[in-house]
């Protein structure tokens, strides 16, 4: 049987990253994290934007070098979410790109959101990629959100949880960088979880109700009491998220009747909280899958894969 070969295109606001996919095969993988400077947390989307563009021609090049492969179909992520008003410029460099270049070789191509390539990126190799409806937590930098899925050629989504205000991404990455360490923090104040795992008591646990909270509290507190406990507050941010994830998690699936669950975005490649999520769900019933092909962070392999999907299944 012959695959086609898909390019896809991701330019979030944290990284520039490019996939090739054949079939269920990665050819490539190249993803490039956005530059912030020292003590900031964040980037203004012009500045996103324009280090996409200096990315792209570069990724490109090393795309070549690591496949000499034709190029079937295109595929890239035009917006954040798949609904109505969704925009944030830098996505706009992936779609300029995917656009030209199906254009130049006369390639189909398509474009997705950037929450549906994470789903994707995580579920399209997993146990529970034949689950006709299937709950997913897309916690990231800015976002946190848990999701009923339906799959198709692309997702219908429904937002059943999450929350009120901040987001896990964003009470990680503050404080990080309270405590000195490079933007994004999570990889980084992970590994401080896992060195400084004891509990501090510093910390109130993050109240859920319908699967639903608010994150402004807890970011408080971190931000009181960072100067005085350091790295030693690690473990116990990554204690008080992940008992709060298990809550929406249980709460979520008793709702809506779904017990099979996906971990998507880059929180969910925590190694603290992982194992904290799972020895939280033990014993409930509910079946909660973690990446374990280092695709849970930004890239552009879930939108390659929905590119194979929607242009030729």
């Amino acid at each position: 049987m012959t695959f086609n070969t898909v390019l896809g295109i991701d330019t979030s606001n944290y990284k520039t990253s490019l996939a090739l996919i054949r079939g269920d095969e990665i050819i490539c993988d190249l993803r490039r994290f956005l530059t912030v400077k020292e003590g900031e947390r964040g980037l203004r989307q012009s500045d996103a934007l324009f280090q996409h563009v200096k990315n792209l021609p570069e990724l490109m090049s090393a795309l070549r070098d690591c496949s000499g492969i034709q190029i079937d179909g295109i595929a890239f992520s035009d917006r954040p979410r798949p609904v109505e008003g969704s925009y944030m410029p830098c996505f706009m460099a992936g779609k300029s790109l995917g656009e030209s270049l199906a254009s130049a070789f006369n390639v189909p191509v398509a474009a997705f959101s950037h929450q549906e390539g994470h789903i994707e990126a995580v579920i399209h190799n997993s146990p529970l990629k034949d689950c006709d409806k299937f709950i997913a937590c897309h916690f990231s930098g800015g976002t946190t959100e848990i999701l009923k899925v339906s799959p198709a050629k692309a997702y219908d989504i429904e937002i059943i949880g999450g929350t009120k205000d901040i987001s896990f991404g964003q009470v990680i990455d503050r404080a990080g960088v309270a405590m000195g360490l490079p933007f994004p923090c999570g990889e980084a104040l992970d590994r401080l979880a896992l060195d400084n795992p004891a509990e501090t008591d510093a910390l109130t646990p993050v109240k859920v109700s319908d699967a639903r909270i608010n994150l402004s509290g807890i970011d408080t507190q971190i931000k009181n009491c960072a100067g005085t406990l350091g790295k030693k507050l690690a473990g116990e941010i990554f204690t008080k998220l992940s008992e709060a994830v298990v809550k929406m998690i249980y709460q979520a699936c008793d709702a809506s009747s779904i017990d099979k669950v996906i971990m998507s975005g880059g929180v969910s490649s925590s190694r603290f909280m992982r194992q904290k999520i799972l020895s939280g769900m033990n014993n409930k019933g509910i079946t909660v899958y973690f990446d374990e092909n280092n695709l849970s962070s930004d890239n552009a392999v879930g939108i390659a894969f929905l590119g194979g999907k929607h242009l030729w299944d």
